[in-house]
């Protein structure tokens, strides 16, 4: 297993077919399909992954096992604070650490460009993603409801991990 920079277009399309199949089984039982099936094209599709990275300052990380990634996470500095804007693990791969993989070296990038804190969204139902994030040391410190589009809504806490 090795953990890469997503950066080529390659790499790109590879991590959008590992945030389908992910978003597909995980998701499923916390949001209908079709708001999956749109955030899968606003915000994970090959397109907009390009996007995040190139015009938005997103840098991706991707865990890949024989160059196929299996977890993956997406970053943006944000003054002071790192956004840590994703943090998938496939079905098959969790609960074997890879998820602290990749907030480690969340962390790392925090430091690195001289954050303060991390912070992230988190659906207010995804009771075992809130379980691992309070348990790593993030608090909740706000709740919000955003409107995506297309009639949907994103109703998240905000959690945040002082560095």
């Amino acid at each position: 297993m090795n953990l890469q920079i997503c950066k080529t277009d390659k790499q790109i399309e590879a991590l959008a077919i590992c945030a389908k199949e992910i978003w597909n089984e995980y998701f499923i039982s916390l949001i209908s399909q079709e708001q999956i099936d749109y955030m899968i094209e606003k915000f994970q599709s090959a397109e907009a992954l390009k996007k995040a990275i190139r015009e938005d300052h997103y840098t991706y990380y991707m865990l890949c096992k024989h160059d196929t990634p299996i977890a993956y996470c997406g970053v943006q500095v944000q003054d002071k604070r790192l956004f840590l804007s994703k943090l998938y693990v496939n079905k098959a791969y969790r609960k074997q650490g890879l998820a602290s993989v990749l907030l480690n070296k969340s962390i790392k990038h925090a430091k690195t460009h001289q954050c303060d804190a991390i912070y992230l969204t988190c659906n207010k139902y995804n009771e075992n993603s809130l379980a691992l994030y309070h348990y790593k040391g993030f608090k909740t410190i706000d709740a919000k409801e955003a409107e995506i589009g297309a009639g949907f809504v994103m109703d998240d806490y905000i959690l945040e991990l002082a560095i």
